[in-house]
């Protein structure tokens, strides 16, 4: 029998039902297909983008642990799974929790095999240059992994070597919520030294890495730096800036906008599940989820959402059901899934500007966002007013972008916005099924209260 090299971390096996959760069998890949030259160096770096993009991670179901925890977004189907996350009653069987957890570390092993692998591929066709993006490429892709597992579930086992046998990474203990973002941080330096300048808004290059720093330093409070690297993403407005108006990142099929840092391209072979969840079925879809009232109001006033309720449109009589429309390609899932865009950069400087004092250039970062969609310039003008109107501007300008869950918890205004019992549901249950195998993830390592 070959030996087989598994890319997967952990084989998990749960009872949600499949064509709602898109579970994948496991990965593997056997020696006859290791990373050996260039060839199957490429393919394994396409491989880890394809499970970037997998229906357990961006393709659906990590983005909508964010949209239905986040209070704008209602369950209107007929599965437990999601209807508990919008009763913020998300428990540790919860199939989408399983489903985003496994993607997450399905796409760290994928990148920790091309880190361990590629750099001893011995292939003259297999140039420097390639070499370093495929490194610099899954160095970035681990960074944004580990950020994810970090905001949603705290710290969490950081599995940094390849899993080549079942007895491989086991028993590791979960690393504090700073030794994870620490990693992060390393991974993040590491691509940044080695990712092409050249513009790939499907992949990583110089300034993907740069805005992703921006992020990271926003959720870490360290705002010099956050707005150093947002303002180097601004700042090379050839490039990257703010398309107008607010649809014109997404409508009429377009792709690969100026206003787009990352957006994972989809395709009839390789399509995600948005479309399947927002669509009403007269457009292909099953609607189970939709904006709720309240989001619908602010995005048709033109006063607070300006020319965003692009977003939304309503089914005919007698219906008249409201529904998102970010993702509404045809054939069905292969819309872009938009993980980083210009105007987040803008956010992102505004706040840290706000709190170095700087409220002149902080509205102007903020108005230039509210400029795009059709909006007067703010009047907020104390460090209290701006962060409250960046609150509110984020809500609708990522409204289906999974950002306004995480940005609340970043804040600790979740609780009071929306009326939550306790903190401990600012992060995620460790899935069941994971602390049953894995004692570094039971018992007293569970996350608390679940």
């Amino acid at each position: 029998m070959k030996k087989v090299i598994y890319i997967l971390f952990l084989v998990v096996l749960f009872t949600s039902c499949k064509k709602f959760l898109e579970v994948e069998p496991q990965l593997q890949v056997d020696q006859d297909q290791a990373i050996i030259n260039a060839g199957s160096a490429t393919t394994a770096a396409n491989g880890l983008f394809n499970l970037l993009a997998s229906n357990g991670y961006y393709g659906s179901n990590f983005l909508a642990l964010s949209y239905l925890s986040a209070g704008d977004i209602q369950w209107s189907g007929s599965q437990a799974d999601p209807n508990e996350i919008t009763k913020h009653l998300t428990s540790a069987t919860n199939g989408y929790v399983q489903s985003a957890w496994t993607a997450i570390y399905r796409t760290i092993s994928q990148a920790n095999y091309i880190i361990d692998k590629v750099p001893g591929v011995a292939d003259p066709q297999f140039s420097t240059a390639l070499r370093n993006q495929y490194l610099g490429e899954a160095y970035f892709v681990r960074a944004l992994a580990y950020f994810d597992l970090a905001r949603g579930w705290g710290g969490v086992q950081l599995i940094l070597r390849p899993t080549n046998t079942s007895s491989d990474n086991s028993d590791i203990p979960r690393s504090s919520l700073a030794d994870t973002y620490a990693q992060v941080l390393k991974d993040l330096n590491a691509a940044e030294t080695l990712v092409p300048a050249v513009v790939n808004r499907n992949r990583v290059s110089l300034r993907t890495v740069q805005a992703l720093k921006a992020r990271f330093y926003l959720y870490q409070k360290n705002w010099a730096l956050a707005e150093q690297f947002a303002t180097l993403v601004i700042g090379d407005n050839a490039n990257y800036s703010l398309v107008t108006t607010y649809s014109a990142f997404f409508a009429n099929n377009v792709a690969s906008t100026n206003e787009s840092i990352l957006e994972l391209a989809y395709t009839t072979s390789n399509t995600n599940n948005h479309s399947n969840w927002w669509l009403p079925p007269a457009l292909g879809g099953r609607r189970e989820w939709s904006p709720n009232d309240a989001l619908v109001a602010q995005l048709n006033n033109p006063a607070i959402g300006g020319n965003r309720n692009a977003l939304i449109a309503r089914t005919a009589p007698p219906g008249n059901l409201w529904y998102g429309r970010l993702y509404y390609r045809n054939p069905l899932g292969t819309d872009p899934a938009y993980l980083i865009r210009v105007s987040e950069l803008y956010l992102i400087r505004s706040e840290a500007r706000a709190y170095q004092g700087n409220f002149t250039g902080a509205t102007a970062d903020l108005n230039a966002v509210r400029s795009r969609a059709g909006l007067s310039a703010s009047t907020a003008s104390t460090l209290a007013e701006i962060l409250l109107a960046l609150e509110n501007e984020r809500q609708l300008e990522f409204a289906f972008e999974g950002d306004r869950w995480f940005n609340l918890v970043r804040t600790d205004r979740a609780q009071t916005v929306l009326a939550l019992p306790d903190k401990h549901l600012y992060l995620f249950p460790i899935p069941y099924n994971e602390t049953l195998v894995d004692p570094q993830l039971g018992g007293a390592n569970r996350n608390p209260g679940y």
